[in-house]
């Protein structure tokens, strides 16, 4: 039986003060997202998802991100967005939330590091598509405001991981996702 390959989105911000904070935390996790197989997801943007995405590809694992731009040449002269850290890019043509939606709906997992606006509404599309969610703290930005968001938006902690080291916090979350996807499987077979 071959291995079940996930998708693994890394959430941050493309630039702000938690991205120079954050930045070895996010390359830790696309290469560790990688390490085991699994498949690299980003908004295709700048900051700490580049450097997850890039930091996959050198580990030898598969990067994916997801563009705003409806072309390869408005993602590049538009938007001003890199692709040397994908191998591949989807091109939504959404803009950024429409963008955002897509890229949390076809991910198995989210893993948040620093951030600001657009990793909060990417937070919160994960929390409402039941997507594992973990939070890697210590990066700053919108990931020291996650408590307080759930607590004021009346949510549980319920499938949101915290951690400081980025290894465990993709363990934990693979547990989850293969928990998960077991269980569809079982609910597929009866």
């Amino acid at each position: 039986m071959a291995k079940t390959v996930y998708q693994i989105c890394v959430s941050g911000a493309a630039r702000g003060d938690s991205v120079e904070l954050g930045r070895k935390l996010s390359q830790a996790a696309g290469r560790e997202i990688a390490a085991r197989g699994h498949i690299t997801l980003t908004g295709a943007t700048t900051g700490l998802p580049y450097y997850a995405a890039k930091a996959a590809q050198v580990a030898g694992g598969v990067s994916m991100g997801f563009s705003p731009a409806a072309s390869r040449l408005a993602h590049v002269k538009k938007y001003r967005l890199p692709l040397d850290a994908y191998d591949c890019v989807l091109y939504t043509g959404f803009e950024y939330t429409g963008r955002n939606l897509l890229l949390v709906r076809s991910c198995d997992a989210v893993i948040m590091v620093g951030g600001r606006i657009g990793t909060l509404n990417e937070l919160t599309i994960a929390i409402e598509e039941h997507k594992p969610i973990g939070v890697l703290l210590g990066s700053g930005g919108m990931t020291a405001e996650v408590e307080r968001v759930i607590k004021t938006a009346k949510r549980t902690r319920t499938g949101i991981i915290f951690g400081h080291d980025p290894a465990k916090l993709v363990d934990e979350l693979i547990t989850v996702v293969h928990r998960k996807s077991h269980r569809v499987e079982m609910i597929r077979e009866s």
